[in-house]
């Protein structure tokens, strides 16, 4: 973003006099200087070669330059990298001076902690295990700058409310970053042995390997929402009446799936068949998925093909997994009027029979065109009143048990500045509400 707020360029300037403020202290220090330029360098290639083609944050160097360096010299060591490194959003000379200035005094806060608990004295004895001590303090310590600069920066520039500014920012860098703390460690005593520098450098050999695999597992799922996000939105787009109504089939879908107990793997695979659910609209007219008044037999014989229209343009898709049985199933019902193959109990899949009890539920609780939205203490009985013949009960009881920890917050999904008002209360079954394959 190119315009950024005056309060943003003053807060950038206070983190950059930090840094300097930092770096003070470094003719008194009295470091070789290619003690600092080797990891400076070696953090440069880091940033511009390897980050620039797989991603991420590479921050084992300059953790190991807090273990090996004064907190002085060791500030010194992002300074190159941060500022030579590629950056895509304007303005990028303020974008640089902001990397290089909050990794300084992270460098720098790290290497205070890593001192003040005794660390040089145990890399250079290789006291293990009292070593891992100072190490963590200074993970922490490098963390807690981290999340603390960044998220000053995410209130200032980004305007994220500040009670939001600094969630999770800690917590989310303290696996990620802790794993590096171990590598740079490593490398630091590596350093300090007989073996020197060079043995140092192959600890990155491996590091590097597992941080490009782990890029490319983020790029495919990344790939995967993006897909997927493009699939609701054309749904979205033909469908206005429902906009937003995928979107929370899916969050439904997995409160159901925890309180049913299934692993993570299946919870997600839950959500992608809550959110693509509807997907085969995309296969049926507009002028029928907008019609206000009742369906033709005809009309509707077209609508109930949607099912089958989902899972054919879903097929091909291999990280869905079961999720396409459920795009397909989640019309059925358990005493077999279901369509589009008449399945009945144990042979509706288990996930199909949980997307139909999330869809009823947020077509009973959300608002269209045609009725009102009903409250949820009204469509729990509904749905309660239907298991066992056209929902199955487990998935009833499990979204009952949910709701009642968690609640329920429904959004109106209907435009009513441009479909007119919504139509007069009247009763809806579970039935009606999924009457038309796409609620």
């Amino acid at each position: 973003m190119e315009a950024v707020p005056a309060r943003a360029r003053a807060y950038v300037a206070c983190v950059a006099l930090c840094a300097l403020w930092c770096l003070l202290p470094l003719p008194a220090a009295r470091t070789p200087w290619w003690a600092v330029a080797l990891p400076a360098a070696l953090y440069a290639v880091c940033e511009y070669g390897l980050r620039r083609r797989f991603g991420g944050t590479f921050h084992p160097v300059l953790l190991a330059a807090a273990f090996l360096l004064p907190p002085p010299a060791a500030a010194l060591v992002p300074l190159p990298g941060a500022l030579l490194s590629r950056v895509e959003q304007r303005p990028r000379t303020l974008r640089r001076v902001w990397r290089a200035a909050e990794l300084a005094v992270a460098v720098w806060c790290a290497g205070r902690a890593h001192g003040a608990l005794g660390g040089r004295d145990s890399v250079l004895g290789c006291d293990f295990p009292y070593a891992l001590l100072p190490c963590a303090a200074a993970v922490l310590a490098f963390c807690g700058v981290l999340a603390l600069l960044d998220g000053g920066i995410l209130a200032l520039a980004e305007r994220v409310p500040v009670r939001r500014a600094w969630r999770g920012l800690l917590s989310r860098s303290l696996a990620p970053i802790g794993v590096h703390g171990l590598v740079g460690l490593m490398m630091a005593v590596l350093w300090r042995s007989p073996f020197g520098p060079v043995a140092a450098l192959l600890v990155l050999l491996p590091m590097c390997v597992s941080w490009w695999a782990f890029a490319q597992y983020h790029r495919e799922r990344a790939a995967h929402q993006a897909t997927i996000r493009a699939l609701v939105q054309a749904v979205d787009i033909k469908d206005g009446y429902t906009r937003g109504h995928s979107e929370r089939v899916g969050q439904a879908s997995v409160m159901i799936a925890r309180e049913m107990g299934m692993d993570d793997e299946r919870v997600e695979v839950l959500r992608f068949a809550g959110i693509l659910h509807d997907v085969g609209k995309l296969g049926v007219p507009t002028r029928l998925l907008r019609k206000d008044g009742p369906l033709t037999p005809e009309e509707r014989r077209i609508i109930e093909l949607h099912p089958e229209y989902g899972h054919e343009m879903v097929r091909g898709i291999s990280f869905l997994g079961e999720a396409r049985a459920a795009i397909l199933h989640h019309h059925e019902r358990v005493d077999g009027s279901g369509y589009p193959y008449g399945l009945a109990g144990g042979q509706i899949p288990e996930s199909a029979r949980v997307v139909a009890v999330a869809d009823a539920f947020d077509a009973m609780t959300s608002t269209r065109s045609y009725s009102r939205a009903r409250p949820v203490g009204a469509a729990v009985q509904e749905l309660r009143r239907c298991a066992g013949r056209q929902f199955d009960r487990e998935a009833v009881d499990a979204l009952v048990r949910a709701l009642a920890k968690q609640g329920w917050h429904p959004a109106v999904t209907a435009d009513d500045t441009t479909s007119g008002p919504p139509a007069p209360d009247r009763p809806r079954s579970a039935a009606q509400s999924v009457g038309r394959g796409a609620p």
